[in-house]
């Protein structure tokens, strides 16, 4: 071995020397294989409940039902699972951003948005928020028996025929009512190219439903509808239009005289399990004026003092223990859901990951038999929700041809046109 290599050897060994000296190993150490963790199980696929009714304890509930999550089955659309659900069509798309209502996906995963914080409103009679579009209605108890409220989607009125906000009372009722359109609903279809007829009789073409209560405001109603996909948009002239099935069964427990109180607040809050919900909806088109665009004005401005006090009943101050990144959230993007803002890490979807994930049928005491229902276009679904009105060669030309895009019930019926109401100032 020349003098070179002798040099080299010499060199290696030492280095070898120290490595071992300071604790360091020459092999690579053996790499452990990498183990991926386990999906999550699926959650536990339970019964629907029912949406409609529930227990109330006035002196500490401000939040009734509870969120459901199902999946999309067959041919449903979603205006198929809202009234499957008692929810109306624009809760159901507001909750499912990015979901094509009518072709959903079999499978996908439909947040019900079956939790509802109840309006700041005296809680009596009937409490109609708008920008809910929503009911509450207050039953009359005796000392002693539970307190119920009793909750359903509404219809109102749609941009330019806006329901009014107030106080008011029932003031009659009638089945199987006829409709005598005004000549400002006839001269709207008339110049849409879809004349009314001065009366329609009772029956399956009467936009008035088979109920009906008139308010101490002559011009405007509550009563069903011969369209129930109209439910949960402003779709009307002003009127409150109702699914089928739940005004008759309101019909019979709502007193003449009640006291029916309006009013227009996206942003509902309120106490659910020592937790403080927020539930906000979309500003109303038309609502002129000026709402929080933060979680600070909304939580300083938007709270009531009858509210405010409850916070402090339940030791929480409105800082450190509200999510201030959530509210600010719920209000850039309201999609109706109701929301604990005092659990930290809570979003929408992490809130819908542990709800209760159903069946995708009827609940059962629901007060729809999920099978009287219609077939309907998605254009006139889009149409009822726009509010403009079909023309009637339009509508003729589609009945003699197959839906390409319908609910997946009974018969096709043709279209009276949107907001057909007995609006007689209007």
């Amino acid at each position: 071995m020349n003098q070179r290599m002798r040099t080299y050897a010499l060199r290696i060994a030492v280095l070898g020397a120290a490595l071992i000296a300071a604790g360091c190993k020459t092999v690579a150490p053996v790499r452990q294989p990498i183990v991926e963790a386990a999906p999550p199980p699926p959650p536990l696929i339970q019964a629907p409940v029912a949406t409609h009714e529930f227990a109330l304890d006035p002196a500490s509930d401000d939040v009734v039902g509870e969120l459901q999550v199902t999946k999309v089955e067959g041919e449903d659309t979603l205006s198929d699972i809202a009234r499957r659900f008692n929810l109306g069509y624009e809760e159901v798309i507001r909750a499912n951003p990015g979901v094509d209502p009518w072709l959903p996906g079999v499978g996908r995963e439909i947040i019900l948005p079956t939790q509802f914080v109840l309006p700041d409103a005296p809680r009596e009679g009937l409490v109609i928020n708008l920008a809910q579009l929503r009911v509450f209605y207050y039953p009359k108890v005796k000392a002693g028996e539970p307190i119920t409220v009793i909750t359903h989607p509404i219809g109102i009125g749609k941009v330019g025929w806006q329901t009014p906000e107030g106080v008011t009372k029932v003031t009659s009722k009638k089945k199987n009512p006829t409709w005598t359109p005004p000549a400002s609903v006839r001269k709207e279809h008339r110049e849409a190219g879809d004349p009314l007829p001065k009366v329609v009789p009772p029956g399956p073409d009467n936009p008035l439903g088979t109920h009906m209560m008139t308010l101490g405001w002559p011009s405007y109603l509550i009563h069903g509808t011969n369209k129930p996909y109209g439910v949960g948009m402003r779709s009307s002239h002003g009127c409150m239009r109702f699914y089928p099935e739940d005004i008759a069964e309101l019909y019979g427990k709502i007193p003449l005289g009640t006291k029916v109180t309006v009013v227009n607040q996206p942003f509902v809050f309120g106490w659910h399990q020592d937790a403080f919900y927020v539930q906000a909806f979309p500003v109303l088109e038309d609502d002129q004026r000026q709402h929080p665009k933060s979680a600070d004005e909304l939580l300083s401005g938007g709270i009531s003092a009858r509210m405010a006090q409850k916070v402090k009943l339940h030791g929480a101050s409105l800082g450190p223990s509200i999510d201030v990144g959530l509210v600010n959230s719920l209000v850039e993007t309201p999609r109706g859901v109701a929301i604990p803002v005092t659990t930290a890490g809570v979003t929408v979807e992490t809130f819908a990951a542990v709800a209760r994930h159903v069946e995708n049928r009827v609940p059962e005491g629901a007060n729809w038999n999920g099978k009287d229902d219609l077939l309907v276009t998605a254009e006139e679904v889009e149409a009822a929700r726009a509010g403009t009105i079909i023309p009637k060669t339009v509508k003729q030309q589609r009945a003699r041809k197959p839906t390409a895009v319908s609910s997946s019930k009974a018969t096709v019926v043709p279209l009276p046109g949107a907001g057909a109401d007995a609006n007689t100032a209007r």
